[in-house]
């Protein structure tokens, strides 16, 4: 499985950022700092999710999707998984489709952008 990210810097937006939102999370993939080894980052917030259950229930959905989806990950980019209020309403299913989707236009984005 691929590295987390863990700097509050590589978290922060950039004017690159190649962007895709779903109605349970926004992603957000840049250029990964080390080539070929490309990581993740979940947000989820205090202000988003009062309790720490509904926080680790959000986290464990979304790692949940992404490791359904790693094929579609590409190793040149870093990704930022941004948790909406919605996504403990979201079934597995629901979840590891919009993942697909959201990976899916990233790439799409990104091969467009490099040519």
């Amino acid at each position: 499985m691929r590295n987390t990210i863990k700097l509050h810097k590589d978290f922060l937006p950039q004017s690159t950022d190649i962007g895709s939102q779903t109605r349970w999370f926004y992603a957000r993939a840049n250029i990964a700092k080390i080539p070929g080894d490309a990581r993740y980052g979940l947000i989820v917030t205090k202000k988003m999710f009062r309790h720490a259950v509904d926080r680790n229930r959000a986290k464990r959905l979304l790692r949940d999707w992404i490791y359904f989806n790693e094929g579609l990950l590409l190793s040149d980019l870093d990704y930022v998984f941004i948790v909406r209020a919605p996504i403990l309403t979201a079934t597995r299913e629901e979840g590891r489709a919009a993942m697909k989707k959201a990976l899916k236009n990233i790439k799409k984005q990104y091969i467009g952008k490099k040519s």
